[in-house]
């Protein structure tokens, strides 16, 4: 008995022992400093869209963050990651419990002799049996599975909420810019209105001037021919941006026809200058990253859970409680069981299935440890990217804004002329037609910057940072 004793208590001071190797975080080194902007320590802030100035974008939002089918699925998925890391903590732990039961019993009166050989009237034979036993089991982990299979639920679930985060940051990109879209279109659809209006102008002059023989049939359809245009590129305008509305709606959690808003207009949002922060600090505020690393801790885990099992495993079970004929004598120290003992369970032939389960995690291991690498080069790639469209889309828009503003000179003077007599009709098509391609190219280079802005949000990971343990 003294020699079994000794057996468990090696067994159990080995318990702590693993055979998985320690979790190494891949090298990752940051570049000294951004190639297309200043270096600064500033980051944006958590609700980084207040600073558009747009109190419509800012209830989008608000509506986004509680109704939201995607981040409503994500945060569904985090619970189920908690709730399968609590199931796999469960290893570490004895497991226990109770059962109790009665049981009244009429044996046969056939199958005794006197039934057969005696006169005499045989009678049943009644019996009861009551029983009350607790049971408790333990697997002695002695290789660190079940430690190993906590980790690696534990770093699943840790990977579950930056997805999460991950799924937030997508959402509030794409709310503001498809609102940024929807106010991009309605001001393209004012233009185009207003276009047409001019057009019609024209026209009018041309027809006036075809009754008094100044103009021909021709200048005529000329100028109906450009009116046509105005009018054919409209419908198209104005179905895009309905389209983005019912984006909206879904956007927030609600049906297209549950949306109540009214937009603003392009002019009215503000441009705000985004700090670019750190390269040293840009894997922690980058829930994507986070969540690859996760990931690449679960994989290493789970390497350990492959290996343990080819090594034996030791369970301890024991049983007691009460078992009596008699309800009576139930709880006396006659009716007293008990049982206790370990168990040894020692691989011996499989076919190879551990060692494929092991390759097959290892293998698991380096395709995570792959992704995560690509994930931390994409994420300064996507910050450097998004700091050259900030840089030349501003410089778009000003070159835009002195093109529109010639040819609106231009066309004005056209106009004046065409007045006077003094002007041709290839003058006031071109100029025209040169005015509205500009306005319109003025708007679409607006909504290019101010999408890029968003664009460096998203890639600077928002206002999002690990929380300091």
């Amino acid at each position: 008995m003294k020699t079994r004793f000794s057996i468990l208590m090696a067994a159990l001071a080995l318990a702590a022992c693993s055979v998985g190797d320690t979790y190494v975080k891949p090298e990752a080194k940051p570049p000294a400093a951004w190639k297309n902007a200043t270096t600064t320590a500033a980051w944006p802030s958590a609700d980084w869209w207040r600073r558009f100035g747009s109190l419509r974008l800012d209830e989008l939002m608000r509506q986004a963050q509680a109704d939201n089918f995607d981040l409503a699925i994500a945060i569904a998925k985090v619970r189920q990651a908690d709730a399968q890391a609590s199931i796999a903590g469960a290893g570490l732990l004895p497991s226990l419990s109770g059962s109790a039961g009665a049981t009244r019993s009429r044996g046969s009166m056939a199958s005794s002799s006197l039934s057969s050989s005696s006169t005499r009237v045989a009678k049943p034979v009644y019996s009861s049996s009551y029983n009350t036993l607790a049971s408790a089991s333990y697997e002695v982990d002695f290789w660190g599975k079940n430690t190993a299979t906590l980790a690696s639920a534990e770093a699943l679930a840790q990977a579950s909420r930056f997805d999460q985060q991950t799924v937030m940051l997508t959402v509030q990109s794409s709310i503001a810019n498809t609102y940024f879209e929807v106010l991009s279109l309605q001001e393209r659809v004012r233009l185009a209105r207003e276009n047409i209006r001019n057009a019609d102008s024209v026209l009018a002059v041309f027809r006036d001037r075809q009754q008094f023989g100044t103009a021909t049939s021709l200048d005529v359809a000329q100028q109906e021919s450009v009116v046509a245009g105005l009018r054919a590129a409209t419908p198209p305008l104005e179905q895009q941006m309905r389209q983005d509305f019912n984006a909206l709606a879904i956007l927030t959690g609600r049906l297209p026809e549950e949306l109540l808003l009214v937009p603003e207009t392009l002019e009215a949002v503000s441009v705000p200058v985004v700090a670019a922060g750190l390269p040293s600090e840009l894997l922690g505020r980058r829930p994507d990253v986070q969540s690859a690393e996760a990931s690449l801790r679960s994989a290493n885990a789970d390497i350990a859970v492959a290996r343990a099992a080819w090594f034996p495993s030791i369970s301890l079970t024991g049983q007691g409680g009460f078992q009596s004929l008699d309800l009576a004598k139930m709880m006396t120290h006659a009716a007293m069981l008990w049982s206790v003992g370990p168990t040894l369970s020692v691989p011996i032939f499989d076919g190879g299935k551990i060692a494929g389960t092991v390759e097959q995690k290892r293998g698991r291991y380096e395709e995570l440890a792959q992704t995560y690498r690509k994930a931390v080069a994409s994420a300064f790639s996507d910050v450097e990217n998004a700091l050259i469209a900030v840089e030349k889309t501003a410089e778009e828009v000003e070159a835009q804004r002195v093109n529109e503003a010639t040819a609106h000179r231009a066309f004005d003077i056209a106009q004046v002329q065409l007045q006077g007599g003094v002007a041709d009709i290839t003058s006031v098509l071109n100029t025209q037609k040169t005015l509205f391609a500009a306005q319109d190219s003025l708007t679409q280079a607006r909504l290019a910057h101010l999408q890029a802005v968003v664009g460096l949000y998203k890639a600077l990971g928002g206002g999002w940072a690990v929380a300091a343990p």
